[in-house]
């Protein structure tokens, strides 16, 4: 079974309106994929569809190599997951809904439940009534309950969401731990890549419904992302001399003047000794690196905000 996870061309609209087209995903057993794009891109709307709560308008779904249809029950025993936000019986402790949860999936395992919750730092907050915990609260009792039968995949649909700086990290290091030490494969998306960076092995980047680009990231890891940016009074100027006379075509001019150039060999003495001699006003020179958000807001044209 090459892929836990296998879709091919899914398409999913409602109203006429296509929220993800065209998205053939691949995820490998074992490895942690990071599910990349704005909000809005349609990470939601596939993950939806691979834990059978929404329909593929077309395409299909493989999970650990068999076909999703409309009965694949048993398949969802597998499965431990977060849709959007997690839900409970608010008047129930943590505790009695980790319960119930372990109830109907006919999962039976004593210290289960405390193990969870230890995880997650619940131990005393899982003795609450849940409508007394913090968002946070509730999402890492999400995450306990995702967790709790031990399953051999994770869907986690932004699992930071209402975490301080230390919730993030401490969910960051339960899922590099529950993929090396438990062998679980884990589907996480985020619109915010330095979440997840530190942990993906593969990166689907997803922008207006469709899925542009899979990649390993120790592929992009390998990649010089490296720069130098110039800042000139006539831009028009500065890159007829650039093409012209420097036969550099690796450039990009981008606004307030600035030009950036991403061919390896050219050094910034040489360039402003070439564009000095060509009368070519220079204020600033240097050498910057794109940062790994850089490179993918670029392949969504999308802009940080």
């Amino acid at each position: 079974m090459p892929y836990v996870i296998q879709t091919n061309q899914l398409k999913k609209s409602i109203g006429g309106k296509n929220l993800v087209s065209n998205v053939s995903m691949h995820v490998k057993k074992g490895e942690i994929y990071g599910f990349l794009g704005p909000n809005g891109a349609g990470k939601t709307t596939v993950m939806k569809m691979l834990t059978n709560l929404w329909k593929p308008t077309e395409g299909s779904i493989e999970l650990f190599g068999k076909e999703l249809t409309p009965t694949s029950y048993e398949v969802l025993k597998r499965m431990g997951s977060i849709i959007e936000f997690p839900t409970f019986y608010e008047h129930l402790s943590g505790w009695d809904n980790l319960t119930l949860h372990c109830e109907y999936m006919g999962y039976y395992n004593p210290g289960s439940i405390e193990n969870a919750l230890e995880m997650l730092n619940l131990a005393d907050a899982g003795k609450k009534p849940v409508r007394e915990l913090s968002l946070g609260m509730k999402q890492r009792l999400g995450l306990a309950r995702a967790i709790l039968c031990r399953p051999e995949l994770l869907i986690l649909d932004e699992p930071a969401n209402g975490l301080d700086p230390a919730g993030m990290k401490q969910i960051r290091n339960l899922l590099k731990m529950l993929c090396t030490e438990y062998g679980i494969t884990i589907l996480v998306s985020s619109h915010i890549l330095s979440e997840i960076e530190s942990i993906a092995d593969t990166i689907g980047v997803i922008h207006r419904g469709v899925l542009k680009k899979e990649v390993a990231m120790k592929e992009i890891s390998e990649m010089s992302l490296a720069y130098i940016e110039l800042s000139v009074v006539n831009t028009k100027k500065a890159a007829y001399v650039l093409a012209d006379k420097m036969e550099i075509d690796n450039f990009k001019i981008v606004e307030d003047g600035k030009i950036r150039i991403y061919d390896r060999h050219v050094s910034t003495q040489e360039l402003s000794k070439v564009l000095a001699l060509n009368d070519v006003e220079i204020k600033a020179v240097g050498k910057k690196a794109e940062s790994l958000e850089d490179y993918f807001l670029k392949i969504t044209g999308e802009v940080q905000q």
